[in-house]
């Protein structure tokens, strides 16, 4: 199977086939592409009457030294050349024009299709190679069809015309011509295979040092601070360099095809024109007709030679649409049902894990939680504790359905998540994770991301709610500041106040925070705490808590430990079993202990 698959792969990198990939694109825009058509015949055919009109100038003109016969051709010469230069011209619109329009809808369906994949192709996938393939990929593309595809039907068209043309001048001179058809030809298909597999390496090649810029100038700060900027950029230049070498052989086995092609395609014409010149010695053809079938041959060549260039760029671009196709076949793991269960309206908030167990797809051998089963009634908070890798995470991540469990079931109001609409399941759910995510835009637009179409009131009023009205409104621009790539115009706490007036605006009957307090100062944490506990007024409440304050307004406390649950009940209860909780109680709130052994009692 392994080796069937790989003979697919390399008999993929030997064609062109990954650009039929287009083809739907093409079929959206029938205009474009007929106009585009239209243009290229109407320049190739003006283009094939040139040596007509020569060949009756010298046979007719000169001979009987009629300068009005002359005069009236060269006027017919510049009639024609004012039809090619508008057929060109609109060649270059439609085909430029459908270039750019195809590549947009293509990064557009490749974006999109990019957001709708599960997180498990994230695990393992890096963003900046995916960027690479959004951005130099499809430019890659957009020239391929834009000029490239233009130039390669023109010299198609041009080539066979003059072919034809040829036959009707002169069936002996032609077959030297054809004969040499053969010689270029494949010496084309040999290197472009080579090329084919060059440019694909160098593309992927590239592809991985742009990842690795990605993600070396988002963490800058912390690369800066271990003084690893010789580092990161020895490694970076390496890939660059990798690259280049790849880019470089592909470029030197295009350029031996181009000699080999045009030297081919010349040296015929010069045949050509030898044997001719004996047969008009002997009176077998006129002047004329040996320039008319010289400019033909000459026209077939150019074509053909443009064409073996041509066919280096196809190759590169049939590397480049491979990529992109290896995206878009990639399927979401987690997706919504045929025939989806609706939630029940209005919603109640009720969450049931019952016999859960989950193995993340990179670490298969090792469960992240196992026989997993609580409920969470409408309007109560349950706090989940428990050291690093117990499992924490992985409850909201199933939750969530970013993952579904290999046994046992997750509801929400009695609905098993798996046969609901997944925008359904995500919608009823508002998170304030630990690590926010704020975005390079205002804060209008960062809270505003919660609920898109909130008017400018709601979110001001979800920000106050927040307890983060006062400080927007001390910014440089209010509530329409720029805060920069990954908000670090703010402070932590300002972050996480933006996060919980973003879970406001977005008003959900089930509420996640992932430890929204863990890494702020005292004053911060106040006033986030305030604002937390003001969001989680009347809805179901989860909690992956370190901070003595949410413990211990929790109506239960979950316990976690190596993916299962080893205890279960109040803040009360489980300090006087002096069991797990207690243990972590006495590590994790140290400086809080007193309140422990005072609630205790």
């Amino acid at each position: 199977m392994a080796s069937t698959a790989a003979d697919d792969t390399e008999t993929r990198r030997r064609s062109l086939r990954p650009l039929w990939r287009l083809a739907p694109y093409l079929g959206k825009y029938p205009k474009l592409v007929a106009g585009a058509l239209a243009a290229l015949v109407l320049a190739a055919v003006t283009t094939l009457t040139l040596p007509l009109a020569v060949r009756r100038m010298i046979d007719h003109g000169f001979s009987g030294a009629d300068s009005a016969f002359i005069a009236n051709y060269f006027l017919m010469l510049v009639a024609i050349a004012a039809i090619l230069a508008l057929a060109s011209a609109l060649r270059y619109y439609f085909v430029i024009t459908l270039g750019e329009r195809i590549v947009a809808d293509l990064r557009g369906d490749v974006f999109a299709h990019v957001t709708r994949l599960s997180p498990s192709f994230f695990d393992t996938a890096q963003s900046g190679e995916i960027v690479s393939r959004l951005t130099a990929d499809t430019t890659q593309i957009k020239s391929t069809v834009g000029a490239t595809a233009s130039v390669a039907l023109r010299n198609i068209i041009l080539t066979l015309g003059a072919l034809a043309m040829m036959v009707v001048t002169s069936p002996k001179l032609s077959g030297l011509v054809i004969a040499a058809i053969p010689l270029i030809v494949l010496p084309l298909v040999a290197f472009g295979r080579s090329v084919r597999r060059r440019s694909r390496l160098a593309q992927d090649t590239l592809a991985a040092a742009t990842a690795y810029a990605s993600e070396q100038i988002g963490a800058v700060r912390t690369l800066q601070s271990f003084t690893n900027e010789a580092l990161v950029t020895r490694h970076f230049l390496g890939n660059v360099e990798t690259a280049f070498q790849a880019a470089r052989q592909s470029i030197v086995a295009r350029s031996f095809l181009t000699f080999v092609a045009i030297f081919i395609i010349f040296g015929s014409v010069v045949a050509v024109l030898w044997f001719g010149s004996r047969d008009v010695l002997s009176g077998a053809i006129s002047p004329g007709t040996l320039s008319q079938f010289l400019l033909y041959s000459v026209f077939a060549a150019g074509a053909l030679g443009a064409l073996s260039e041509v066919w280096g760029e196809l190759s590169q671009a049939a590397g480049a649409a491979e990529r992109i196709s290896e995206l878009l076949a990639e399927q979401p793991a987690i997706a919504s049902p045929a025939k989806p269960v609706a939630l029940p309206v209005p919603a109640r908030g009720a969450v049931t894990f019952d016999g859960v167990s989950f193995s993340y797809p990179v670490r298969p051998d090792r469960a992240a939680v196992r026989n997993l089963s609580f409920s969470v009634e409408p309007g109560q908070t349950v706090a989940i504790v428990g050291p690093s890798g117990s499992g924490k995470s992985t409850t909201f991540s199933l939750l969530l359905r970013f993952y579904d469990p290999e046994t046992g079931t997750v509801s929400i109001d009695g609905v098993d998540i798996r046969k609901a609409s997944l925008e359904a399941v995500r919608r009823s759910i508002a998170i304030v994770p630990q690590d926010v995510t704020i975005f390079a835009a205002t804060v209008r637009e960062n809270i505003g991301f919660g609920r898109p179409g909130a008017s400018d009131a709601e979110v001001e009023a979800a920000a106050m709610a927040a307890y983060a009205d006062g400080f927007i409104r001390n910014l440089a621009d209010g509530y329409d500041t720029q805060v920069g790539e990954r908000g670090v115009m703010l402070s932590g706490g300002q972050r996480q106040r933006i996060a919980i007036a973003r879970a406001i605006l977005r008003d959900a009957p089930i509420l996640l925070l992932d430890e929204a307090t863990s890494a702020l100062d005292a004053e911060s944490e106040t006033l986030v705490q305030a604002a937390l506990e003001r969001l989680m007024q009347d809805r179901t409440t989860i909690v992956i808590a370190h901070r003595l304050a949410t413990v211990l307004k929790a109506d239960r406390i979950l316990v976690l430990a190596d993916g299962e649950i080893v205890e279960d009940g109040t803040h009360q209860s489980l300090v006087a079993r002096n069991g797990v909780y207690a243990r972590l109680a006495k590590l994790q709130f140290e400086h809080g202990a007193h309140a422990f052994r005072g609630a205790a009692e």
